[in-house]
């Protein structure tokens, strides 16, 4: 399926991930302590840079060679505590790297290539969710440049970013043509005197934050903004795709570490004189896991395929985070079953593998949106939502 190539890089990112073993991921979801050290290594081998532009420092690859990097780290048994921990330096710049001007471009992405600047993604409002469109944080033209006022929610790794990729109103919903305009990008520094993070204590994943954000007036210059003002919404979907991409092959991973770990303990676990993966009531949801995972995996390469094509992949990528998620929740789930009441003990690792797998079920986009999506686009139903 891959290249030789593809396959050195799943292999020497593999390596790396064995540094951070079971009990490194557990203590972190224990303590909560961002995983510096996991993001330094991956910031000194140069892989935060791999689907960014070779002249800013980057590798040059596409979304494929970067979605088989981040499937590696989640299968590795980091999981989504790993990958959320690099993912949006991978590719939450793209709206850069396609619309911004040479000096952004050389400003912005070097520092967050060389892991020098860490930054976080201001999208999402706590009375907007998925209706992007229907965001209230505003900013405001002033000299130069523009004061930013709202909220924002379920920002991860605001405690530690230095940057935030931050959308906001440059002018008032009704007076726009369409709903998508009026909605500008900026990239900027992530300024505490005028943003407050506070931590949301959350289901797993403890060691990457999430964060409501508030705004207070957080004053950004012209040249932080990215692209035309109010064409912000348009840019940000140059990112959507990929990351949908990435969190299919993340979740696809985690399914498969959790897998792992139920045919080992199958194997091992020996009841009324035969070890219980002998029985078929063992055997028969592992293996359609077995079965729904390779499938997902294939529908997010394919995805990744197209988009480093130049096609169009909305469908196919929308797609694939549906099954990817699905098929992760699932093999997820029967690892804990399969482990019996060891599963449910931290020491087994598979119950965090379940609290972290909800992730790719819920974000960045629901499963009903997607199948919504898909009606419409693709089968020819009537706009629902």
């Amino acid at each position: 399926m891959f290249t030789d190539d593809q396959n050195a890089i799943r292999d020497a990112v593999a390596s790396l991930c064995t540094r951070f073993d079971d009990d490194y991921w557990l203590e972190r979801d224990r303590s909560g302590e961002f995983p510096e050290d996991f993001y330094r290594a991956f910031a000194d081998g140069g892989w935060l840079g791999i689907a960014m532009p070779e002249e800013y420092g980057g590798s040059g690859l596409g979304i494929t060679e970067a979605s088989i990097m981040m499937q590696a780290v989640a299968e590795s048994g980091a999981g989504f505590s790993g990958a959320s921990a690099i993912h949006l330096n991978i590719f939450g710049l793209n709206p850069v790297v396609v619309f911004g001007t040479d000096e952004q471009k050389r400003r912005m992405l070097p520092p967050l290539i060389r892991g020098e600047e860490k930054a976080c993604f201001g999208v999402t409002e706590p009375d907007a969710g998925l209706d992007t469109t229907n965001l209230t944080t505003r900013a405001e033209r002033h000299g130069d440049g523009y004061i930013i006022n709202g909220r924002k929610m379920w920002t991860s790794t605001a405690q530690e970013a230095d940057k935030i990729l931050l959308l906001a109103r440059t002018r008032p919903r009704d007076a726009n043509k369409k709903r998508a305009e009026g909605l500008s990008l900026f990239y900027t520094d992530f300024n505490r005197d005028h943003i407050e993070a506070r931590v949301i204590d959350k289901m797993g994943r403890k060691a990457v934050d999430s964060n409501a954000v508030f705004i207070d007036n957080l004053p950004v210059p012209e040249d932080d903004l990215i692209g035309e003002e109010g064409k912000g919404f348009y840019y940000l979907l140059h990112g959507l795709n990929p990351e949908r991409v990435m969190v299919a092959a993340e979740a696809v991973g985690l399914g498969r570490a959790a897998l792992r770990k139920a045919v080992q303990y199958a194997n091992e676990r020996v009841v009324f004189d035969r070890p219980i993966g002998q029985n078929q009531g063992i055997q028969h949801p592992l293996a359609k896991s077995w079965a729904e995972l390779e499938a997902a995996n294939l529908m997010a390469f394919r995805a990744a395929a197209l988009y480093d094509s130049g096609e169009e992949c909305g469908a196919e990528a929308n797609a694939a985070k549906y099954l990817a998620g699905e098929a992760g929740f699932t093999a997820c789930e029967r690892a804990i079953m399969t482990h019996g009441g060891m599963g449910y003990a931290k020491e087994f690792h598979v119950e965090r593998y379940l609290r972290e797998v909800m992730i790719a079920r819920i974000a960045p986009v629901s499963r009903e949106l997607i199948l919504s999506y898909i009606a419409e686009k693709v089968l020819g139903l009537p706009r629902s939502y």
